[in-house]
């Protein structure tokens, strides 16, 4: 299980590492990918099986469906984590979050997500104020 908020920078060799308290759950390669709201998904090997295999799933006839399926699957990479718990993350996944030095790394039960600071930071700005509001409109999914 994957929970909390880390802040992190970006080396010069373009390595991100991981929280310690996510790497156990990690193994030694993970799945990064396009995420939404133009983030970074971050899956276990595991976990990402699970999730391939519902996105292959889905009706190709439907053009949502495969641009979502585009997104998350020809946007993935597999990724090493070294020794000292780091990934290096693609330059195309990069450009796509934003990512420059400093990045949040936060644990969202099955999943990572990496955010540049700044785009994270905008995010919680615009979606705290919201929380009451998002909350009422969960309840109708049993939240």
């Amino acid at each position: 299980m994957f929970i909390g908020e880390y802040k992190y920078v970006i080396d010069d060799k373009k390595r991100l590492a991981v929280p310690a308290k996510f790497r156990t759950g990690l193994g030694n390669k993970a799945v990064v990918t396009k995420g939404l709201d133009n983030s970074l998904f971050l899956y276990s090997k595991k976990e990402w099986q699970v999730l391939a295999e519902k996105l292959s799933n889905l009706p190709f006839s439907q053009s949502d469906a495969r641009a979502f399926a585009r997104l998350m699957l020809a946007g993935a990479m597999e990724v090493n984590i070294d020794k000292a718990g780091r990934i290096l993350i693609p330059d195309y996944l990069k450009e796509y979050a934003g990512l420059k030095k400093e990045s949040v790394v936060i644990g969202l039960f099955n999943r990572i997500e990496i955010w540049s600071k700044d785009r994270w930071d905008e995010y919680q700005k615009k979606t705290e104020p919201e929380v009451g509001d998002i909350a009422e409109r969960l309840k109708e999914l049993g939240v």
